[in-house]
């Protein structure tokens, strides 16, 4: 787990936003795995093993969360057979209890702290290699953020690479490995918690 800390406009959204390929950078260059991703489409980035869990959730309301995790394989969907998609919407209930509860639910009638969940639920249907968590504890309860920085230590222990921008930099340090301070769009400082 890699984080990024730093003030509000400080442009750690932006660079999440670059990297999953919702923007296109004006100037240089990123690269995933040896491979040039800035030049792709954020579906064809997802494809390459980029998911972004964004901020704010941005799950579909009118969905139900069933239908929302599967929107998350939808660029492995015609990879998957049926009872694949189901083992793998199983694995989602078993890491995620509550979604498998409420699999029927719409999205938009869950709480935050479940929508959090759905949030990177959906993001983890895409089977990423790198995760990419954008401000996952706004706006949460603080017993629902220690269950979120729960989850993203879970990943971490499963080996799952992460990249955390996270305005609680108590909570994001105990988790991360290593992080950067960024500040008006530079680097100000990196270092190990």
């Amino acid at each position: 787990v890699t984080c990024i800390l730093g003030p509000n406009g400080a442009g750690k959204s932006t660079l999440m936003q670059l990297i999953a390929g919702v923007l296109a950078p004006s100037s240089g260059r990123i690269q995933f795995n040896g491979l040039t991703i800035s030049n792709l489409n954020a579906p064809q980035i997802v494809q390459n093993g980029i998911s972004l869990v964004p901020e704010n959730r941005l799950i579909f309301p009118e969905m139900t969360v069933r239908e929302n995790l599967i929107v998350g394989a939808f660029s492995r969907k015609s990879q998957l057979t049926s009872k694949q998609m189901s083992d793998e919407l199983k694995e989602i209930g078993h890491r995620f209890p509550v979604l498998k509860k409420r699999e029927s639910q719409l999205g938009g009638t869950l709480s935050g702290g479940e929508q959090q969940m759905l949030a990177i639920g959906r993001a983890l249907m895409s089977k990423p290699k790198f995760l990419l968590m954008d401000e996952p504890s706004v706006g949460l309860a603080p017993i629902i953020v220690d269950e979120i920085f729960s989850i993203i230590e879970e990943l971490k222990t499963d080996g799952m690479s992460v990249l955390l921008v996270e305005q609680n930099a108590r909570k994001a340090l105990e988790v991360a490995s290593y992080f950067y301070l960024l500040d008006k769009g530079k680097v100000t400082y990196e270092g190990s918690p």
